[in-house]
């Protein structure tokens, strides 16, 4: 609803540009309520002129009891929807195909932002029969939990006026071999190894896969195999036991021949290389 249809109380308006001045551009309704008696906003009328504020298009609800300051608004910068990422649950890392693209590790844009976070956080949960994610404003969001133990590999990176928290290049290339389905698909992982080329850290991306499961280290030392790694590199890959033979796309079909030096079923169409 546009805002001139509305009536918004000065102490609204003058709530929101006290938040903004303090640098609360997502903030909680707790966060709110600090502030709240500087602007002469009474307790008992807070909630009431929060939800005004949305509906004029002030601020946008992005979860119960947190909010980001509209873009619209003047004087406050637009709101990077990674940042929003770090504020709908912690702990949290951009992810995925996300993390793919603002490595350069594909050309293909997501049309949603994959979010790393741990099993024993609290989700924002999507409505019901809503399979594409759960939305924030525009924005749709895909949450992967994983066991807290297996939450690494992340670092620090700057987003416009945020500090965002994104999986490395390496920890990056492991979650394609581990879910390539949120990475567009297996194909898509290959070509990332590709666009990753001689700045992959081994070392580093083998200590990733040695921390997670056995057919993930198998996939990964396929792959380096096939890109030309030297044996002695890729020998601790090799060395971990499995049994049976894994499929190398864990998405696709099980069909295609063994590869017992892996026991990787290569089950790709014509076989590609990465």
């Amino acid at each position: 609803m546009a805002r001139d249809k509305l009536t918004i109380p000065t102490t609204g308006v003058e709530l929101i540009r006290k938040l903004a001045a303090e640098g609360d551009r997502i903030f909680s309704t707790d966060r709110a309520r600090e502030f709240a008696p500087s602007v002469g906003l009474s307790e008992g009328y807070l909630r009431q002129a929060l939800h005004h504020l949305v509906r004029a298009g002030w601020l946008i609800r992005v979860r119960k009891g947190l909010y980001v300051i509209s873009s619209t608004t003047p004087g406050v910068s637009p709101v990077h929807e990674f940042e929003i990422a770090m504020a709908l649950v912690k702990p949290a890392a951009i992810s995925h195909w996300s993390a793919m693209h603002y490595h350069g590790l594909t050309d293909q844009a997501p049309r949603k932002v994959f979010v790393l976070t741990t099993t024993e956080a609290s989700v924002p949960r999507r409505p019901q029969g809503n399979d594409e994610g759960y939305r924030a404003g525009d924005t749709l969001f895909q949450f992967i939990q994983t066991k807290p133990e297996r939450y690494f590999g992340t670092k620090k990176i700057w987003v416009g006026e945020a500090r965002i928290t994104i999986t490395d290049p390496e920890r990056t290339l492991i979650d394609g071999l581990l879910m390539p389905q949120h990475c567009g698909d297996f194909a898509e992982v290959l070509h990332a190894f590709r666009a990753r080329g001689e700045q992959l850290d081994t070392q580093r991306i083998i200590e990733y896969a040695l921390r997670l499961d056995a057919a993930t280290a198998k996939r990964l030392g396929w792959v380096l195999e096939e890109r030309g790694h030297a044996p002695e590199q890729i020998d601790p890959l090799l060395a971990v036991p499995i049994k049976g033979c894994r499929r190398l796309d864990p998405t696709g079909p099980r069909r295609g021949p063994c590869n017992r030096r892996w026991m990787i079923q290569e089950n790709l169409p014509g076989k590609a290389k990465p």
